[in-house]
């Protein structure tokens, strides 16, 4: 067989991701290829892709080196997946919670964070920075959930400080309501007490006798 005929044959090789590592979730599944791609060489990036749950390698024979330093590359990752962390559009697709909750939960201690991770943002030279979480924490937090109980619990907050600020307005109404009554009062006796000029002297020749 001719030498160049076997540039044509390729070299395969194929990773199923189970539930566990994904979470169920798709966004999770393309972020792990995502991750996979990240850390392969540029001649091997284009070479991966992800159907479904399953990330299969393709390259020519002729580029046997790079197939097999791509697919330790990739078995590593896989083999890692449990481990590794689940960043924000991930957790938000597990859990089904929208970018607002997750921002309330995590600025007040329920969304614990797993640390922050900084990228560049692809063609620019701005850098951003966003909090992870650990892919355990994720699924114990889907396994008991604790969302629900977490839009509960935001719900009864609310309607009370609902509540709390139709009180306080009642009450800003009351004050404000007795305050003007106090000095309409207060302007009356005033009234009443003021000395006319020459009352005196009026008293004084005994008219009022």
């Amino acid at each position: 067989m001719p030498k160049t005929a076997n540039s044509d044959i390729e070299l395969l090789k194929s990773w199923t991701l189970s539930s566990a590592a994904t979470l169920g979730s798709s966004v999770r599944a393309k972020g792990i290829f995502q991750e996979i791609q990240a850390r392969l060489p540029t001649v091997s990036k284009k070479s991966l892709v992800l159907e479904g749950s399953d990330l299969t390698l393709a390259m020519p024979a002729s580029d046997k080196a790079a197939f097999v330093a791509a697919v330790a590359i990739a078995s590593k990752v896989v083999d890692e997946v449990d481990t590794l962390p689940v960043i924000p559009r991930e957790i938000q697709d597990i859990l089904t919670i929208k970018t607002s909750e997750r921002h309330r939960w995590l600025a007040d201690g329920r969304l614990p964070s797993a640390g922050t991770r900084t990228v560049r943002l692809n063609g620019r030279a701005r850098r951003i920075t966003f909090h992870v979480f650990d892919p355990k924490v994720v699924e114990d937090l889907l396994d008991r959930g604790t969302v629900d109980e977490w839009r509960e619990e935001d719900a009864e907050a609310k309607a009370e400080k609902k509540l709390k600020a139709a009180y306080q307005a009642k009450l800003t109404r009351l004050l404000k309501k007795t305050h003007k009554a106090s000095k309409k009062t207060k302007r009356d006796a005033d009234d009443q007490n003021v000395n006319l000029k020459g009352w005196d002297d009026f008293d004084v020749d005994g008219l009022l006798r």
